[in-house]
């Protein structure tokens, strides 16, 4: 299940890692949406082992991305939230892929190190009221202050707009990359090169100033100007389709991350996908006119502000009905699109002979509100629609199926470490999914923890923010620590998380239970990276 034989001599498989932005595990066909058209996806679930309760170790871009690759939740590694560059030191899976004799690509965006982006002005003022030292740029980590000047702007957004500059050989690992950086239908990286080369530049094509057909209730959702065979998706599927190429017929293994930026928005969607959905004919989604009484404040206060969206974009908010329709229309067609070239990638390892020694993966950062409880992306809410991911793991010739077993995505590293025959590294902390896929167990934990930290807050959560989450078979408990606010929820009963039961004495029970398995989590995530060397 792990090597295939060749001339008598065991091969190491390889892995073709493909990884969605800001998708949630129920906007595919496979994961139960009727509406959404992705054949190419459904046709690899279905010879594949589906992970439905598959969950983030946090959901936000940098903190998950830097799990997915080192097995460690992100209290561990140190990227706590979004602008916190990985530690250039950190035991990746690429790296020790590479360490075992395999060719490392990365392919579009990758998202270890900081794109340039700059707090909003009224996240710096709260920032500095609260943690000055945060943003004191003479204040540096000890064991990154002798590195050289850059070590850490490898994937700063400006500097590759003004040139190519190709990333080192051991990048995290990477022996190859070809870079994207950010999201939407004018990213930067590699990527703006290669359009450039091809006639069309990114930034003055791009954006919904551009456009032909923008949707004037929210500026992230528009038709790009963009073709689709200059898109950023075309570029990441084109060039992991000449990285196969290259592939064929070598003796050494490889180990491919296919990272496409979309669904994430804005949601911008080339001519001949951006209207392959009706937004008229979208339903509304869980929850959509909930009733949020006893939702924390910062919740109840984005409800009462609905139709407006946050000044960070990035930022969750409350959509009208219109919004989140156009919007899910724009997004469904990006992830058809998606899927399509997913499809081209997979016809190509097919034709090159690979298909038969390749494990493939398919998952997300992270999910998206995407209209349940009314509200619309992410952050400082840990609803199942932000926590939840797709995961696909084929195994030639391995177990086909679903499993509802609670997994992380801090699992895949020791998983693929694993099925590749290669060493693991002290300080995992995810948990092999191996005896899942070969059916010999299918329990994996029996409590599962969510991160998340943010350096500033919003209306009705000050910042900084702390948040730990647990997940267990009965429900979802939430703490904001330094704040009295506690969100539980009963799965059993209500497994769409419609009504928050803390402080209901009739749920005491239910709430002590989870408190005691998010302490027990949070004691077995200590980090235990760094070895005794001795006794004293």
């Amino acid at each position: 299940m792990t090597a295939a034989k060749q001339d008598g001599v065991q091969r190491r498989p390889n892995v073709l890692f493909f990884i969605a932005d800001q998708l949630r595990a129920d906007h595919l066909g496979f994961g139960g949406n009727a509406t959404v058209h992705t054949p190419n996806l459904d046709a690899l679930a279905a010879k594949s082992m589906v992970f439905t309760n598959a969950t983030v170790a946090n959901p936000t871009c940098m903190p998950n991305r830097a799990s997915l690759m080192t097995g460690r939740w992100p209290s561990a590694h140190g990227t706590r939230c979004n602008g916190i560059t990985l530690d250039p030191f950190t035991q990746t899976v690429p790296g020790s892929l590479a360490s075992a004799g395999y060719r490392t690509v990365g392919v579009g965006k990758l998202h270890h190190q900081n794109m340039g982006w700059e707090f909003e002005p009224h996240q710096a003022e709260e920032i500095k009221a609260t943690d000055p030292m945060l943003l004191d740029s003479a204040v540096g980590d000890a064991h990154t202050r002798n590195l050289p000047p850059g070590w850490d702007q490898w994937e700063n957004r400006e500097a590759h707009d003004l040139r190519f500059i190709a990333l080192p050989s051991d990048y995290y690992g990477y022996g190859h990359v070809d870079l994207v950086i950010g999201h939407g239908d004018r990213p930067g990286g590699h990527y703006v090169h290669w359009a450039r080369e091809r006639g069309v530049d990114p930034e003055k094509l791009g954006g919904p100033e551009q456009s032909a057909s923008a949707y004037n209730g929210w500026d992230q959702v528009y038709q790009t100007a963009i073709p689709a065979e200059v898109h950023p998706t075309s570029y990441v599927s084109e060039k992991a389709i000449e990285h196969l190429k290259d592939a064929a017929g070598q003796d050494q293994p490889f180990f491919m991350f296919v990272s496409f930026p979309d669904p994430h928005h804005p949601f911008s969607p080339p001519e001949g996908y951006s209207d392959l959905y009706d937004p008229e004919a979208l339903p509304l989604p869980l929850g959509f006119e909930q009733d949020h009484a006893r939702s924390p404040e910062h919740i109840r206060t984005m409800i009462d502000h609905r139709g407006t969206p946050n000044p960070d974009p990035t930022m969750t908010w409350a959509a009208t009905p219109e919004q989140y329709r156009h919007a899910a229309a724009a997004q469904y067609g990006l992830i058809t699109m998606m899927d399509e070239h997913i499809g081209r990638v997979l016809g190509e390892l097919d034709r090159q002979g690979l298909a038969e020694d390749t494990i493939i993966v398919f998952t997300s950062d992270h999910g998206d509100l995407f209209g349940d409880h009314g509200l619309m992306l992410k952050h400082f809410v840990h609803y199942r629609a932000v926590t939840n991911v797709p995961l696909v793991v084929h195994v030639p010739e391995g177990m086909t199926g679903r499993s509802d077993a609670l997994v992380s995505s801090a699992d895949l590293a020791p998983t693929l470490l694993e099925l590749s025959g290669s060493t693991p590294y002290r300080g995992l902390q995810g948990r092999s999914l191996v005896p899942l896929l070969r059916g010999a167990a299918c329990r994996h934990r029996d409590a599962l923890l969510v991160e998340e930290e943010q350096p500033f807050g919003l209306d009705g959560l000050p910042g900084p923010v702390r948040m730990r989450t647990v997940i267990t078979a009965e429900g979802r408990l939430t703490r904001y620590f330094g704040t009295d606010i506690v969100e539980l929820y009963d799965h059993r009963s209500d497994p769409g998380e419609l009504v928050n039961l803390a402080g209901d004495p009739s749920a005491a029970g239910l709430e002590d239970r989870l408190l005691r398995a998010m302490v027990e989590e949070m004691a077995a995530l200590a980090d235990e990276g760094t070895a005794p060397t001795a006794a004293a």
